[in-house]
């Protein structure tokens, strides 16, 4: 049967991309998965997951939303991969699922930067190819692709112009030390300034409003560089609405202006991230590892007293000085602040490990600012900043007279491990899972995944539970033996059993003791045993007569040691309980007799160490995996070699025989989980999913799933389905799926750049890129055309030979039906090649047209005139017809007989869209008087109730309309 996956966990956020946080929900990756978080109550609300889907998110970013919009509605998510696809997601607050709406394929690789238009109907994208794509949100389609980056775009920024009718710009910062300013209505690079010597990492803009002027301000560009400087850019508003106009010497004028750098401390890490909160004078930079940098912007008027004290003091001290004829300074207030004056350092956030990303809220921050830190060791932490005060005496302090302090307000740690994962064991039953890793021992439900005990513990390095699965055992890198009690979460005893690093420990298969292996050529057995636990409880009847109570406890107790002549990896005792195997650092495995301990084999062949071991069910067959890459299968009864097998592209670092049979799994460094044949030496199932090393594996008691963990601290569960699975069919889906990948690699290599930012690089073009699922669209399109060609072919032929036979032609039977058509109901040609372009996605409908031969090109064009004098789906139409129309210009146009049919196209075309545009004029001039006559009822209704003048009434209505209220309704 074959086995998929079900949901990781354990994992609270991977370090792949950035966070989002609302005040209370916080949005942040979870490698191919995007993660919902409470943060008040600590439990993960919702899981975005796409079928099929392993790359894991690179960028994510909410769509503003609109000033009608409720608490209630869903909110729209941009999620970037590393495969570059984007899809967007529909949430709504509470719901345990999201809804995909679409997914756009522009990027060749990876995504790294994402950014909304101010209302939320475009979308920007950059990849690490240096390019940037303009995507239409309502349309789901690809405007445009901006070249001219020569490095990975790091930020994307919008920047409206300030008459509403030009489409803006936008604003870009690479790695290639470049900022870019573009202009999206003419789609070109209007200018690029050098920010400095080391890469731009990151980039925020903040709008100044000028209070004097309304037409006035600017934007505020700051760029966080890879040497820790942070620098300030302007663009003034009246510049950007003159435009690009030459002035009297013929130049142009310069658009972004450089401003300041601003004074942090000296520090040589890059600046990763910026952020100006929205409404509170505040710029948030992460400076280093584990700081973050608040700085806070002082008005002009505190600069300017701040000045004046100093002044005075200055004075005064010149005085003292007997400096009496000095020279009376300047006025300090007639001075002109600078920017960089206004910037001074509020607090600094540090948090417990290395900060990914850091996010701030949006609500209202009268209680203060709250953010939100994504951690690298799989934890996210969320702070309050306080609020600066309006007052310009007190201003760098709290109210109560003290120095700001960031106060850490929530964390959320349990739910996964800090480090990686190195153990994994299964229970009996088959009901609970135990994790191990450096610092912590969990222990987890395998049914709902939920986490039920959390124990500290040393560096772990192997784990077992023991008979009755009440106590888990744990092998230490210092050497010891820990045993717990699951139950209490309680640390029972700690053996210093061995001088070096426990790499293995098994159960004995009577369940009443265990063995030990490790790095000081030790291999040691121990007994369990039951001892009463301290002096006991004494209990005195009515009587006088005392009885003590004592309470047993489950003890190791250590009874013979086995010398080897070399480090021990593993140790493995045969179900049957008459071998032990243990591998050796010599690249061996000897193989002892249980009871006396006498030499049976010994297992040479691999290049180097073996690190894991199994025995069958049967205790028949030994499989050995090593650091060499390779798997052997030996046969326990004389030690000879079945078959070698190359099973991973790096280490193989474990491997388990499934219960009662000899299929075995196999993992390794290069992210892969293995199953395989032991009779037949076949590889079964390939399972992807890990994005680092998978160091752990362990095999249920049932045979029903397996669980994996790995360096990316995710624990895996793969199930067995109902599916059966066939070798052949297996093997001919995976060179299906290489040649789609291969195809579409083909398709979408560019011959005119010779590589990323090479030559020609620069400009604007169409955003194409073919995927398997655009090429399987193009597929149905052409054989949807050739059916309906051919029904129609037939139909033709079966006119004409009825009109040449005349009278005759009455008895002539009709051509049947195509199968296909059929099997839809009968329907005509055009209707299933109408039906077959309905179904395609808008974000594909071109790249699926791009696999079209002209021939059929040709064909499409003749449904698309029909469909236009019908006046079907003219918008599908006319999007169909520009876009053929476009692609093929030139070969349309050396074919004269297309003449013809282009002429009836524009004819039919034109009319139906002039239709549709009536239409629509007339519903809205119909809102319109319905508009105009609910503002008349409702202001004679005003006018006559509080007597109001007409003038009052319409400030009242107006101001009604700017109220935003929220409404959210609980079930």
């Amino acid at each position: 049967m074959r086995h998929g996956p079900t949901q990781a966990f354990g994992i609270i956020c991977s370090p792949t991309a950035n966070s989002t946080f609302d005040g209370r929900l916080a949005f942040v990756p979870g490698w191919e998965d995007v993660l919902v978080w409470d943060v008040k109550r600590g439990e993960m609300v919702s899981m975005w997951h796409s079928p099929s889907h392993t790359s894991p998110v690179t960028h994510l970013l909410p769509a503003p939303s609109p000033s009608t919009s409720t608490s209630a509605q869903p909110q729209t998510f941009a999620v970037a991969y590393t495969d570059g696809s984007i899809r967007l997601w529909s949430y709504a607050s509470g719901d345990p699922e999201a809804a995909e709406i679409v997914t756009f394929n522009g990027h060749k690789k990876s995504v790294t930067s994402l950014a909304w238009d101010g209302q939320g109907t475009r979308l920007a994208s950059g990849g690490t190819e240096g390019e940037i794509v303009i995507w239409d949100r309502v349309g789901e389609v690809g405007l445009f692709r901006l070249r001219g980056h020569r490095a990975p775009v790091t930020s994307i920024h919008f920047v409206p112009h300030p008459s509403r009718r030009h489409p803006g710009y936008l604003v870009t910062t690479s790695k290639d030390t470049y900022l870019k300013l573009w202009d999206l209505g003419t789609q070109h690079c209007v200018q690029t300034v050098v920010v400095g010597r080391g890469e731009v990492w990151s980039s925020a803009v903040r709008e100044e409003r000028d209070e004097d002027d309304e037409a006035g301000g600017r934007w505020l560009v700051l760029t966080g560089s890879g040497d820790g400087e942070v620098k300030a850019w302007t663009i003034d508003r009246q510049e950007l609405e003159e435009g690009l106009k030459e002035n009297d010497k013929g130049e142009l004028p310069t658009l972004v202006r450089p401003l300041c750098t601003l004074p942090l401390p000296p520090s040589t890490q890059p600046v990763s991230q910026i952020a100006c909160h929205p409404t509170l004078p505040l710029i948030l930079a992460q400076t280093s590892d584990r700081t973050t940098s608040v700085l806070r912007l002082r008005t002009e008027e505190e600069v300017a007293a701040k000045r004046a004290r100093r002044k005075k003091r200055e004075r005064e001290k010149g005085k003292k000085k007997g400096a009496a004829d000095a020279e009376e300074a300047a006025d300090p207030a007639a001075e002109e602040v600078k920017w960089e004056e206004r910037v001074t350092t509020w607090c600094v956030v540090r948090a417990n490990a290395k900060v990914k990303s850091f996010s701030l809220a949006p609500e209202d921050a009268a209680k203060g600012a709250s953010l939100l830190l994504a951690l690298s060791n799989n934890s996210l932490e969320t702070y309050t900043i306080p609020t600066p005060l309006t007052s310009t005496r007190k201003a760098s302090k709290l109210a109560d007279g003290t120095a700001p302090e960031p106060s850490k307000t929530h964390s959320i740690e349990l739910p996964g491990h800090r480090q990686d994962i190195r153990a994994l064991c299964v229970s009996s039953d088959d009901q609970v899972i135990a994790s191990a890793s450096s610092g912590t021992l969990k222990v987890w439900n395998a049914r709902t995944t939920a986490c039920l005990r959390t124990v500290e513990c040393g560096y772990a390095i192997c784990a077992t539970f023991l008979p009755g699965d009440r106590h888990v055992v744990v092998g230490t890198k210092a050497g010891e033996l820990l045993l717990y009690d699951v139950a209490a979460s309680q640390l029972l005893a700690t053996y210093q059993a061995h001088k070096g690093p426990v790499w293995g420990i098994h159960v004995r298969p009577d369940g009443r003791g265990l063995v030990s292996g490790s790095a000081d050529k030790d291999v040691k057995f121990w007994d369990f045993e039951m001892r009463d636990e301290g002096a006991g409880e004494r209990v005195v009847s009515r009587l006088g007569v005392e009885t003590i109570y004592k309470t047993k406890q489950l003890v190791l107790v250590h009874v013979r040691t086995l010398k080897m002549t070399d480090d021990v990896l593993a140790v493995k005792y045969s179900p049957d309980g008459r071998f032990l195997a243990v591998s050796l650092l010599d690249s061996t495995v000897k193989i002892f007799f249980q009871d006396t301990l006498k030499f049976f084999l010994s297992l040479y062949g691999h290049k180097l160490p073996v690190l894991s071991l199994d025995i069958s069910s049967d205790s028949k067959l030994i499989v050995t995996c090593s650091a060499d890459k390779n798997v052997k299968i030996w046969g326990l009864d004389f030690g000879d070699c079945h078959k070698s097998i190359f099973a991973h592209d790096d280490s193989v670092m474990q491997v388990a025989f499934e219960k009662n049979s000899h299929y075995f799994w196999t993992v390794g460094k290069d992210r892969l989980l293995k199953y395989w044949d032991g009779d037949k030496f076949e590889l079964i199932q390939k399972l992807e999913g890990h994005h680092g090393e998978v160091w752990a594996l362990a095999v249920s008691n049932q045979g029903t799933f397996v669980v994996s963990g790995s360096h990316d601290k995710s624990i895996r569960i793969w199930e067995k389905t109902d599916e059966p699975l066939f070798l052949e069919e297996e093997r001919e889906r995976e060179l299906e799926a290489a040649y789609d990948a291969h195809l579409a690699d083909t398709l979408n290599r560019d011959p005119d750049v010779e590589g990323d930012g090479g030559p020609g690089a620069d400009g604007v073009e169409a955003v194409q890129k073919q995927t398997a699922e655009s090429l399987m669209a193009g597929e149905k399109i052409m054989e949807a055309l050739e059916v309906a060609d051919a029904d129609r072919a037939a139909q033709a032929e079966y006119e004409a030979e009825k009109a040449r036979l005349g009278d005759k032609g009455e008895a002539l039977p009709a051509p049947p039906k195509s199968a296909e058509l059929l099997a839809r109901g009968g329907i005509e040609g055009d209707e299933h090649v109408y039906q077959t372009l309905k179904k395609i996605p808008a974000a594909q409908m071109e790249d699926a047209l791009l696999v079209l031969p002209f021939r059929q090109v040709v064909s499409l064009l003749n449904y698309l005139d029909e469909w236009a004098t019908k006046d079907r789906d003219i918008i599908l139409t006319a999007r169909l017809l520009h876009f053929l129309v476009r692609t093929h210009q030139a070969q349309i146009v050396a074919n004269r007989l297309m003449r013809a049919r282009l002429v009836s196209l524009r004819g039919n075309v034109r009319a139906a869209i002039n239709a549709h545009r009536e239409r629509m004029g007339y519903n809205i001039a119909a809102l319109r008087f319905l508009k105009s006559r609910w503002d008349a009822e409702n202001t004679a209704g005003m006018l006559e109730e509080e007597g109001l003048d007409e003038d009052k009434v319409r400030k009242r209505v107006e101001e009604g309309r700017t109220k935003r209220k929220r409404v959210e309704v609980r079930a």
